[in-house]
């Protein structure tokens, strides 16, 4: 096997990675958990069971067709740049495989449940924010990985 063809193949398995092991958390508590019910595991900590049937922060509410059909656009088009990018951007493709495992995750989830699962919850005092998954990490680390990348090439360091 070629060193590309090796590279392109870490990318695959660092996606499949992510996505088994969003998948298998929320099956998880999908099956250990009634909705809505929650453990405190630290005082700004919680596993809580919710159905998410929006976006991130529930925006598209309902939109289930229309979230479908942009997950599925986007991960085609990271399919596409980690093809594009071969191994001269690893940073960069890492970034995108984490980027894909999370939305093929949520994807997984509309597709077979109609809605996403969601149970990381953090809250501060009064201040609570939106409950989310494992795939949320992994989409909103690799797009901070993906913009650092980006903003690094535009500044003129590699």
């Amino acid at each position: 096997m070629n060193q590309k063809k090796a590279l392109g193949l870490i990318w695959v398995i660092l996606s499949v990675a992510i996505l088994g092991i969003d998948i298998a958390s929320k099956l998880m508590i999908h099956n250990n958990f009634h909705l809505y019910e929650s453990i405190r595991l630290l005082p700004f900590f919680s596993i809580t069971y919710v159905h998410n049937i929006g976006a991130a922060f529930s925006i598209l509410e309902g939109q289930r067709g229309l979230l479908i059909g942009v997950a599925g656009i986007i991960s085609l088009f990271i399919i596409y740049m980690l093809y594009k990018n071969g191994n001269s951007k690893k940073l960069e493709n890492a970034a995108l495989a984490l980027i894909l495992g999370g939305a093929i995750g949520n994807l997984f989830d509309r597709l077979y449940h109609g809605f996403v699962i969601d149970f990381l919850d953090v809250n501060f005092g009064s201040w609570h924010y939106p409950t989310f998954n494992i795939a949320d990490c992994s989409i909103c680390i690799g797009i901070a990985i993906y913009i650092f990348c980006n903003f690094r090439t535009k500044n003129g360091s590699k």
